[in-house]
């Protein structure tokens, strides 16, 4: 399956993958970051709900703190 993941092409393994395995796979830390998937933000309690499918726009936005 072949997405966009902040405007790089990226293959992903074939068959149902959530949002919530994308960013375990991915190492990311979830309480850190925003993920947005065909311009629609999804909440962090449904990423485990949401199928990732061939050809998704996905963006995923970190917080860095400063002072």
């Amino acid at each position: 399956m072949n997405v966009r993941i902040n405007g790089k092409e990226e293959a992903l393994a074939e068959g149902l993958i959530t949002i919530e395995k994308l960013v375990q796979d991915k190492g990311l830390i979830p309480e850190r970051i925003v993920v947005e998937v065909n311009l629609e933000v999804i909440s962090r309690e449904n990423w485990s709900k949401v199928n990732l499918r061939d050809d998704d726009q996905i963006e995923i936005v970190s917080f860095v703190g400063g002072g």
